[in-house]
């Protein structure tokens, strides 16, 4: 089973950036991973996913602010994230891009937004 460990969620204001990383411990390439997020109360929903060549995708809530990207060679996967909404807050998760959904799940990271 590759572990994921995602970093880098904080607390910042609206308007705000932060980037947030995913480190596997195996191998990710040739897998479609995904950058998920959960807010209380609500269900878990994709909200950009890239091929291992690069292709990506985003949900209509973060297009044009949120960036997906991958090191292949790091086995690690990135999402930028400006021009942070107070629609935002969640634990977010990497993972591969399946359905159904993985059963494994790292511990996420949590990110925050001031009004």
């Amino acid at each position: 089973q590759v572990q994921l460990v995602e970093s880098g969620g904080g607390l910042v204001q609206a308007g705000g950036s932060l980037r947030l990383s995913c480190a596997a411990s195996g191998n990710i390439f040739g897998v479609t991973m995904g950058w998920y997020r959960q807010a209380p109360g609500k269900q878990r929903e994709l909200v950009a996913s890239i091929t291992s060549g690069g292709s990506t995708k985003y949900a209509d809530s973060v297009k044009g602010r949120f960036t997906i990207s991958r090191d292949n060679a790091m086995n690690t996967v990135y999402l930028q994230m400006n021009s942070l909404k107070p629609v935002d807050p969640a634990f977010y998760y990497c993972n591969p891009d399946l359905i159904p959904l993985p059963t494994y799940w790292g511990q996420g990271t949590q990110v925050t937004v001031s009004s």
